[in-house]
């Protein structure tokens, strides 16, 4: 079996389903997902619904994305958030406008189970953004933190790379998991990158809400599967450049 974690879709469904036939994905492989699900390219309703179905067959871990809090308050609570529909959300929108009610409760229902991080038993930590609390994740006290906080990849890049793990100014909060991977903060949003390792921090966000692919990294072997550009992927239409 092989575990993939799966960097922000974006609502680019065709880069998926693409990513996922370039590594030969099979019921057989675990998934987990890093967040962002929505909020970008023109298939909101779509990409959720293939999620659902995915869920159904495979072995998947669905976290949490600040993108997805935000579809889940607008759509729950008909939270009108301006900030949120000029970075992605007017697509999403769109999108719902041609749901029905059963598919509206039915996401509802996915975007309230999405898991706020997850710990495999090799202590490898999965959470969408970062955390804060020198302690750890069960320490954290504000759960939005795990979806929207950047201090983690900041702190994970600005280490020393000469700076050893028992040296007393290692940073707390990386020293509890053997490795960290988050999305939330694209890498670049304007060229190809691949995932990008800093410290024990592994950042699988490549910007397919922007120019970039969508990224799928086998956290074993470290072997990388990428999409096309996404935008190539949907002509004509703005994501979020």
């Amino acid at each position: 079996m092989r575990t993939f974690v799966v960097g922000d879709i974006h609502s680019g469904l065709k880069g998926l389903k693409q990513v996922f036939e370039r590594a030969g994905v099979t019921p057989d492989d675990q998934l987990i997902f890093l967040g962002d699900y929505v909020d970008g390219w023109s298939e909101a309703v779509e990409t959720v619904d293939f999620l659902i179905e995915l869920g159904n067959s495979h072995n998947c871990i669905f976290i949490r994305g600040n993108h997805d809090e935000l579809c889940l308050e607008w759509l729950r609570d008909g939270k009108d958030n301006p900030l949120w529909l000029q970075h992605g959300g007017g697509a999403t929108l769109a999108s719902y406008e041609k749901a029905d009610a059963q598919t509206k409760r039915n996401h509802i229902q996915f975007y309230e189970g999405l898991k706020n991080h997850y710990v495999d038993s090799n202590k490898r930590l999965f959470l969408h953004a970062g955390f804060t609390n020198l302690k750890g994740i069960e320490y954290e006290y504000f759960k939005q933190t795990f979806y929207w906080d950047r201090t983690l990849w900041e702190l994970a890049r600005s280490l020393n790379p000469k700076l050893e793990r028992s040296n007393p100014d290692y940073p707390k909060r990386l020293t509890h998991y053997k490795e960290i991977f988050i999305g939330h903060t694209p890498i670049s949003k304007t060229t190809v990158a691949q995932p990008t390792r800093a410290a024990n921090v592994w950042n699988v966000d490549t910007g397919a809400a922007f120019k970039g692919p969508l990224s799928m990294l086998d956290i074993d072997s470290k072997t990388i599967f990428q999409s096309d550009p996404v935008h190539q992927l949907y002509p004509g239409e703005p994501g979020r450049n």
